[in-house]
């Protein structure tokens, strides 16, 4: 008995350095190559340019932290849990219905909660699918993904559509403290959603859920509102992400859908930066900035964007083969 006892702290002990050792490698690596580019790229540590990484990266932030939110409701195992393919077509759909209506005539006060329900109604189907129909989420959010793809070609007819509003230009172009508003929705939102997630009830129980569904069940949690609740936020998410895209781009544009590469390698990189290797809004925030510094980077370098795309394919490889040997060592 006891050396089974010696055994299972040896196992123990073993799992908690290969964590550590994980994660501070990750932050060396992140140090490594902000050096690197202090170094190499001319004013990539000037105070413009890090508000201007802060402001690049709000539209990334939001989606990740939707994608957050389902792998925290719906398991804090990245890799068995639930996922959301679909959260970047779904902002696309948003940013096609919120731009529509703007070009029709319609004001803010329309197209704003117009753009919202969209996402949620999105949000809502892959909740359907997940735990109503009990469909595997990859597969579920996958065909919604496609779903919201299509429709936003119907939507658009497959072309640009311009957009401009008072909202529009405040997000663009207003300035507070020097800092701009896109920045500010990032740094805002950041707040709330750790005030949320990890310092109320509500964020509690979604843990719960997500850590262990049975045991949840057993103190009387009603498990499928709350990963209905995840995947809704996921769909809100898209929507409010949408503004801030047609913000930034002036119109809808078709290919928003390939902001999801970038979202998974922020939601899943987050995994790594914080403790334990659950999902956080801190380590998740952590990690768009860091893609956002990359992308970042390699402009001012003059490396093709081609690049980019993939460095965070690699990345989202080496952190799930990272943390799939820790879970097994």
């Amino acid at each position: 008995m006891k050396l089974q006892t010696d055994k299972t702290d040896t196992s123990s002990n073993g799992y908690t350095l290969q964590k550590m050792a994980i994660r501070l490698g990750a932050f060396a690596a992140f140090l490594g190559i902000m050096i690197f580019f202090a170094a190499t790229a001319r004013g990539f540590t000037s105070s413009y340019n890090i508000l201007n990484i802060v402001e690049q990266s709000a539209i990334l932030g939001f989606l990740a932290f939707g994608i957050t939110v389902v792998f925290i409701g719906t398991g804090t195992d990245v890799q068995k849990g639930g996922i959301d393919l679909s959260i970047a077509a779904n902002a696309g759909l948003c940013t096609a219905v919120y731009s529509v209506l703007l070009e029709g005539g319609y004001g803010d006060s329309v197209a704003i909660p117009a753009a919202i329900v969209t996402g949620l109604g999105i949000g809502f189907l892959n909740g359907f699918a997940v735990v109503t129909l009990r469909i595997m989420p990859l597969l579920s959010t996958l065909a919604v993904m496609n779903i919201a793809a299509g429709l936003e070609l119907v939507v658009t007819q497959n072309t640009v559509i311009g957009a401009s509003s008072p909202v529009l230009d405040m997000l663009a172009f207003d300035k507070f403290l020097g800092i701009s508003a896109l920045a500010w929705c990032l740094i805002i939102g950041s707040i709330l959603m750790v005030c949320i997630i990890h310092f109320s009830p509500l964020g509690l129980r979604l843990y719960s859920v997500g850590g262990n569904l049975e045991a949840a069940k057993s103190v009387g949690i009603h498990t499928g509102r709350y990963i209905y609740g995840s995947y809704l936020f996921s769909g809100f998410a898209a929507g409010a992400a949408s503004i801030l895209i047609v913000s930034r781009l002036s119109s809808s544009t078709p290919g928003t859908g390939l902001l999801l590469l970038p979202v998974l390698a922020a939601a899943l990189l987050g995994t790594v930066f914080s403790r334990r290797f659950v999902p956080t809004i801190g380590g998740t925030l952590l990690a768009v900035l860091f893609i956002g510094a990359l992308s970042n980077g390699f402009q001012l370098l003059g490396i093709s964007s081609y690049w980019v795309s993939g460095v965070q394919g690699a990345l989202i490889l080496v952190v799930v083969a990272m943390t799939s040997f820790a879970k097994k060592s």
